[in-house]
C-alpha cells in the first residue's frame, strides 16, 4: 500500500509540477511583454507659409515599410472614445482585459460556422498584439489574453484606451487617431465631426480592406461607420437629429488628396538628421508639428532653375549643382537643393551643401578681414600682383595686374595678393580663424594646406560657406542657420568687427573695382547692392558663387560628383549666372529696374577718391581713380604732379634741373657707384589695357629703385628717353600695346639699371 500510494503521489505530482512550470513561464513571458511601448512620435513639416512639406516616420528594416503618426494623447476625446468602444471593445469597462462573453461567443460561431464569425480581442489584447505582432496561433493568442489582462491590472483601463489610440493603424503608414485627423483631414482630433470619428474608427478593423483614399475602401468604412453611428444613437450617446446629420455628412463624405511631398528629397533627410540629432523638437509631444522656415515656392522655383540651368553646362562636363538660400536678416534657410535629382545617375543621391570640396577663391573675403582686423592691411596699401613671391602661384588668366589696392586684389580675385596676405598673417593664425567661422572642423595642421590655403586647397562644405558669409552679411555677427520655429537659436558671436564686415562688403559689390578681371554688365552686376565672390578650384572641378542682397545669402556650386574636371567652367562664368538668376527672382527684379541704393557704409570712415596706380588721393591727373572709404588716419597726402601722357619731352630736358644735379656733373671715378634698379615694372610682366579708359588715361606706374638717393634719374622706354624726375617719385607711362623695354640712367654718368622688357596686349 505504501508504495502504490507513493507512485500514485508522484504521478499526480508530476502534472502538478509541469503545470507549475508553464505557468511560471506564462507569467514571465507576459510580464516581460506587459509594459506600455510606443514608437516615438512622428512629425509633421510644414514650410514658413503653413503649407505640408513631409512627415518623418519610422522604417521598418526587414520590411522596408515607413510608419507615421504615434502621437499620444494628452486627453481622450469623448466622443472619440465612445465611437471606438461601440466598435471594438462595447464591455471595456465591464472587464479586465479578456472578456468572457466574447471569447464564448466568437468560439461558439467560429466551430459551427454559423452566421458571421467574429472575434474576440479586446482593446486590452488588441495594445498587446499591436506592441509585439506574432503569427495568429492559438498560443500567441493565450499570450496576448494574459499580456492584455496583466496590461489592465498595471496601468489601469483609461491607460489602455490612450494606448489603443495611440498605436491603432488608420490606413496609408498612419497610426493614432490624433495623426489620422490631422493627416486625412488636417485638424486636431478634438475637432472632428462625428461622421469623421465614424469614418476613422472603422478603419483599424482592416486598414487595407478600409483605405478611404480608394473607393472600395472608402465604401466599406463608410458602411461599418453607419453601423456604428447606429449603435451610438441605440445607446442614446447620440440624439435623434444628430444621427440623422452624421448619416448624411458621412454618405457624401469624400476623402481630400493627401498632401504630397515636394521634389525635395535631400531637404526632407537634412530635416531628418536634425530630428535625430535633436537639434530641432517639436513644441509639443502630443502634437509634433514643426514649422520649418523653408518657402515651398522659392524652393521649388530654386530648384527649377537649378536643373534648367545644369541642363545648359552638362556639355561642358558638369553634372551637379547645390544651392542654398538663406534670409540675410535672420538666418533662415529659405530653400535647399542638394543634387539636381536624387534618383540620377549623377551621383545624385550625395547632398552637395554637405559634402566637402574645394572652395576655390571664396575663402579670400575672410582672408582680407582678418588681415584688416590684425592691422596688417590698409585701405591705401598697394598689393603686388607680380611673379616675384608668387610661390609659382599664379591666377587663370595667366597674368599679372602689378601693383594693386585691396579693394581691387579681391574684387579680382587675385592669387598672389591673397597668398601674400596669407603669408603675413601667419598660417596657423588663418587656419584658426576660418576654424572659428566653422568652415572646417580639421585637427590637420596648417602647414599641411601651405598659402594654397588662400585659393582652394582647404576643404569645406556649402552650408558652411552660407554661414560664414552670414557674418560678412550681417556686419560681423555669426550665427547659426536656422531651419525651423522650434530650432532654438543660439546667440549670435561677433567674429570680425562691424568696420571690417562692411569694407570687406564695400570691395565684393563695388563693380569698378572688379576691372579688367570681370567685365562691367554680366554676371556679377546687378541693378541694386550685390556683394558677391566666386571661385573655381584646380582643373575646374568646382565652380562657386556666394553672393548676398538686401534680403538673401545665395550660394552656389556646380561640378561633378567624381570630382571630375569641367571644361572651362569658372565660378564667374556659371554658378554666377545662377546665382543671379535666383536673386532675381527673390527681388522680382524686370530687366530695366535700376535701384539707387547701397550697402551701409563703415560708420567711422569717409569716402575718398583714390588713385589706384599709388593709393594717393586724386590731384585731378590721376588716370583711373576708386572711391575707398578711410578713417581720418588713414587719409592719403595729395600725389605729387607727374607728366602728362601727352606730355613733350623737350620741355623737360636733363639741363633744367642742371642746378640740382651739378654734384654728379662733377663726378669723378672716385665717386662711389650707384646702385639703379626697376622695382615697377616687373621684368616680363604681362599688363593688360583696360578697352574702357580713354587712351590717355590707361596709364603705368613706373617706380625705381636707387641707393645711395641722387637727385635726378632718367627713364627710357625702348631705347628713348621718356622722363627726368626724383627717384622717389613715380612715373606713369601711357599703356601701348606690344614689347616695351625699360631702364633707367644717371644723367652724365655710366650706370644704367637692367632692362626690364614689359609685354602689355
Amino acid at each position: 500500500m505504501t508504495f502504490l500510494g507513493s507512485r500514485r503521489s508522484k504521478l499526480v505530482l508530476f502534472p502538478l509540477l509541469i503545470l507549475a512550470a508553464g505557468a511560471s513561464v506564462f507569467a514571465c513571458l507576459i510580464n516581460q511583454r506587459a509594459h506600455l511601448d510606443a514608437p516615438a512620435p512622428t512629425p509633421i513639416l510644414y514650410d514658413r507659409g503653413g503649407a505640408f512639406l513631409a512627415q518623418i516616420g519610422h522604417a521598418d528594416k526587414e520590411s522596408g515599410r515607413i510608419d507615421y503618426g504615434y502621437w499620444p494623447l494628452e486627453q481622450l476625446p469623448d466622443r472619440v472614445v465612445k465611437a471606438t468602444l461601440a466598435l471594438e471593445d462595447r464591455r471595456f469597462y465591464g472587464h479586465a482585459g479578456v472578456d468572457p462573453y466574447a471569447i464564448g461567443r466568437a468560439a461558439w460561431q467560429n466551430l459551427e460556422g454559423m452566421g458571421r464569425r467574429s472575434g474576440a480581442s479586446t482593446i486590452a489584447m488588441q495594445v498587446a498584439r499591436m506592441q509585439r505582432p506574432e503569427s495568429r496561433t492559438f498560443m500567441h493568442k493565450i499570450l496576448e489574453a494574459g499580456t492584455g489582462v496583466l496590461l489592465t491590472l498595471r496601468y489601469g483601463r483609461e491607460a489602455m484606451l490612450a494606448q489603443y489610440l495611440r498605436l491603432a493603424p488608420y490606413g496609408n503608414g498612419s497610426h493614432g487617431i490624433a495623426h489620422a485627423a490631422r493627416l486625412y483631414f488636417d485638424k486636431p482630433v478634438a475637432d472632428l465631426s462625428w461622421a469623421e470619428i465614424a469614418l476613422l474608427s472603422a478603419i483599424p478593423q482592416s486598414p487595407t480592406r478600409m483605405n478611404p483614399l480608394r473607393p472600395e475602401g472608402l465604401r466599406r468604412a463608410i458602411q461599418r461607420g453607419h453601423q456604428m453611428l447606429n449603435t451610438l444613437a441605440q445607446q442614446k450617446i447620440i440624439n435623434a437629429d444628430e444621427a440623422e446629420i452624421a448619416h448624411r455628412q458621412l454618405a457624401d463624405m469624400r476623402m481630400p488628396d493627401l498632401p504630397r511631398r515636394p521634389d525635395a528629397l535631400h531637404l526632407i533627410l537634412r530635416y531628418h538628421d536634425l530630428i535625430e540629432n535633436g537639434q530641432i523638437a517639436p513644441a509639443s509631444a502630443n502634437t509634433p508639428l514643426i514649422h520649418t522656415t523653408i518657402d515651398l515656392a522659392l524652393q521649388t522655383d530654386v530648384t527649377a532653375l537649378a536643373r534648367q540651368y545644369l541642363d545648359g553646362w552638362r556639355s561642358a562636363g558638369a553634372q551637379q549643382v547645390g544651392v542654398m538660400v538663406v534670409s540675410r536678416q535672420t538666418g533662415e534657410v529659405l530653400a535647399q537643393v542638394g543634387s539636381s535629382n536624387y534618383y540620377g545617375r549623377h551621383a545624385g543621391a550625395f547632398d552637395y551643401t554637405r559634402t566637402q570640396r574645394s572652395p576655390g577663391s571664396t575663402l579670400k573675403p575672410f582672408i582680407y578681414a582678418l588681415a584688416f582686423e590684425r592691422g596688417v592691411l590698409k585701405p591705401t596699401d598697394m598689393l603686388l600682383d607680380l611673379p616675384e613671391g608668387a610661390s609659382g602661384i599664379g591666377d587663370a588668366d595667366r597674368e599679372f595686374l602689378g601693383p594693386m589696392l585691396p579693394r581691387q586684389a579681391l574684387a579680382n580675385s587675385r592669387n598672389v595678393p591673397a597668398t601674400n596676405l596669407l603669408r603675413s598673417i601667419g598660417l596657423e593664425t588663418t587656419f584658426r580663424f576660418l576654424r572659428d567661422l566653422g568652415l572646417h572642423d580639421l585637427e590637420t595642421p596648417a602647414d599641411h594646406f601651405g598659402l594654397s590655403m588662400a585659393i582652394g586647397s582647404l576643404p569645406t562644405r556649402l552650408d558652411r560657406l552660407m554661414r560664414a558669409y552670414g557674418a560678412l552679411a550681417n556686419d560681423g555677427q555669426l550665427q547659426d542657420l536656422r531651419w525651423a520655429r522650434e530650432q532654438p537659436q543660439s546667440q549670435s558671436v561677433r567674429i570680425i568687427s562691424l568696420d571690417t564686415a562692411r569694407l570687406i562688403t564695400s570691395f565684393l559689390s563695388d563693380p569698378q573695382a572688379r576691372l579688367p578681371s570681370f567685365h562691367r554688365y554680366g554676371t556679377l552686376e546687378y541693378p541694386f547692392p550685390v556683394a558677391i565672390k566666386t571661385g573655381t578650384s584646380q582643373g575646374y572641378r568646382d565652380a562657386w558663387a556666394m553672393a548676398y542682397s538686401e534680403k538673401v545669402i545665395v550660394g552656389v556650386w556646380i561640378g561633378r560628383g567624381d570630382a571630375g574636371t569641367m571644361s572651362r567652367m569658372t565660378g564667374a562664368g556659371s554658378a554666377a549666372r545662377l546665382a543671379h538668376a535666383i536673386i532675381d527672382r527673390v527681388h522680382g527684379n524686370k530687366p530695366g529696374d535700376i535701384a539707387d541704393a547701397r550697402f551701409p557704409t563703415p560708420p567711422d570712415r569717409k569716402p575718398m577718391e583714390v588713385c589706384v596706380v599709388n593709393g594717393q588721393s586724386n590731384d585731378n591727373t590721376c588716370s583711373q581713380t576708386l572711391v575707398e572709404w578711410l578713417k581720418p588716419d588713414e587719409m592719403p597726402k595729395v600725389a605729387a604732379p607727374s607728366l602728362r601722357p601727352d606730355a613733350n619731352l623737350k620741355s623737360l630736358p636733363i639741363s633744367a634741373a642742371a642746378g640740382r644735379s651739378h654734384s654728379l656733373a662733377g663726378a669723378d671715378a672716385s665717386d662711389p657707384q650707384i646702385h639703379l634698379a626697376i622695382s615697377t615694372p616687373a621684368r616680363n610682366s604681362q599688363i593688360w589695357r583696360n578697352p574702357e579708359q580713354p587712351a590717355a588715361f590707361d596709364r603705368l606706374p613706373l617706380k625705381a629703385d636707387v641707393q645711395p638717393h641722387v637727385p635726378q634719374i632718367v627713364w627710357y622706354v625702348d631705347g628713348q628717353p621718356f622722363a627726368v624726375t626724383d627717384p622717389d617719385r613715380p612715373v606713369f607711362w601711357p599703356i601701348q600695346s606690344g614689347e616695351h623695354r625699360f631702364q633707367i640712367r644717371l644723367p652724365y654718368r655710366d650706370e644704367t639699371s637692367a632692362v626690364v622688357p614689359v609685354y602689355v596686349q
